[in-house]
């Protein structure tokens, strides 16, 4: 079973052992869940990345380094639909908070409900009889993790077999998965149920299962017509927020401070752009509900020493944070000197709200809190504006402007 270790050493050595199988086997293999102690046909970075405890970058430059991009057109492509999902969201920040909404809503709704809630609970603790579905619930209780078809067929039986609300079903991730994440989680539930595209659902078929589980699963009763849910078209696209870009972004004396959603700082620094303080911020300054789940926020926390240990063998000054309260921020920020407080882009989610919070407060003190976009961000969210195929034609160019085209 995969051991999902919050360090940088044990995400690069799970993308070293991964990348020789990022081609061709990838390609003709990824669809297949094999069980959680046979993961070699998927990459399983998916924690490290969502937390930028690896960058994007790092892991396409290692599958670059032994494939060619046609060859790799595949595994590549599944890299960059993260950055699709949150360049999409991006744009239409309102279907969050729309989600988040509606989850309450359903909540409500489902307490009158006493069949609904008894379906409910069977459903969150895999017992509802379903073959396949059942152990998909408990795995992901379990370990934290389900392998991406896995997600996609749980998430068309939730809706369509057993009829409970979707964002329900996608907060029951939300609450599980080591890789929670608010664009690619809640895109990806939307998709299935047909409010994504509109009008294209995911249907999972008991045959498919069957083949790309191995014969573990062939579920029976499961829903014959997957008809799109009822919701409201998704917002046009407006701007995408202002911030720094990585390539102007200047450290040289200034604070940065690094919160969950990006602990790789060491990319954003080098030995010409050293920070005065490094501060970083733990999960408990954020949200009290977020991470939303317990794996999720042991391995936050685990993250976050970790990358505090890097910074530190760096020979930076480091403060580990336990709040973001603005009176403290500012007097660090005043005691180095500067009128800004620098901290790497936070897309939409808890930690871009709690930021927001901050960033009003320290104004009245005169301290001004800038974000700074990375570049793989800066260059590929503009073309999140529509679906992902007229996306994925740029990422050829992106690739080449990424410094990664062969």
């Amino acid at each position: 079973m995969q051991n999902w270790h919050p360090s940088l050493s044990k995400a690069l050595a799970r993308l070293q052992a991964f990348a020789p199988r990022a081609g061709k086997d990838y390609a003709r293999l990824r669809n297949h869940d094999f069980g959680p102690d046979h993961r070699d046909n998927v990459s399983a970075l998916s924690p490290w990345i969502r937390y930028r405890i690896l960058t994007e970058r790092d892991v396409v430059a290692q599958t670059l380094s032994l494939h060619s991009a046609t060859a790799a057109e595949k595994f590549i492509q599944e890299v960059f639909w993260r950055t699709y999902w949150k360049g999409w969201l991006e744009m239409r920040p309102a279907v969050w908070q729309h989600f988040l909404a509606e989850r309450d809503q359903a909540s409500d709704r489902l307490r009158q409900d006493s069949d609904q809630s008894a379906l409910f609970k069977q459903a969150e603790q895999g017992q509802t009889g379903i073959a396949g579905f059942d152990d998909w619930a408990r795995e992901l209780t379990d370990t934290g993790y389900l392998h991406n078809h896995a997600r996609m067929w749980f998430a068309s039986i939730w809706i369509f077999t057993l009829k409970l609300p979707w964002s329900l079903g996608a907060d029951f991730f939300l609450r599980h998965l080591l890789d929670a994440d608010p664009a690619s989680n809640t895109l990806s539930w939307r998709w299935v149920a047909g409010l994504q595209t509109r009008g294209k659902t995911y249907l999972a078929r008991p045959d498919n299962i069957a083949k790309c589980t191995d014969g573990r699963f062939r579920p029976c009763g499961l829903a014959e017509q997957a008809e799109a849910l009822d919701g409201p078209e998704p917002p046009p696209a407006q701007a995408i927020p202002q911030a720094i870009s990585q390539r102007r972004a200047d450290f040289s004396g200034q604070v940065l401070l690094v919160t969950p959603e990006d602990l790789h700082p060491e990319s954003l620094i080098d030995g010409r752009r050293r920070p005065a303080r490094v501060l970083v911020a733990v999960p408990d300054a954020f949200a009290p509900d977020w991470p939303w789940g317990e794996k999720a926020r042991a391995f936050i926390d685990d993250g976050v020493d970790d990358t505090v240990a890097r910074l530190v063998a760096m020979d930076l000054p480091v403060t580990r944070l336990d709040s973001l309260a603005n009176e403290p921020l500012q007097k660090l920020a005043e005691a180095h000197g500067v009128q800004q407080i620098l901290t790497p882009y936070a897309p939409v989610g808890p930690v871009a709200d709690r930021l927001a919070m901050l960033e009003r407060a320290l104004a009245a003190g005169g301290i001004a809190l800038e974000r700074v976009r990375r570049d793989w961000d800066e260059r590929a969210w503009p073309h999140a504006r529509r679906g992902f195929f007229p996306f994925r034609k740029q990422i050829p160019q992106l690739l080449a402007k990424a410094g990664l085209s062969q």
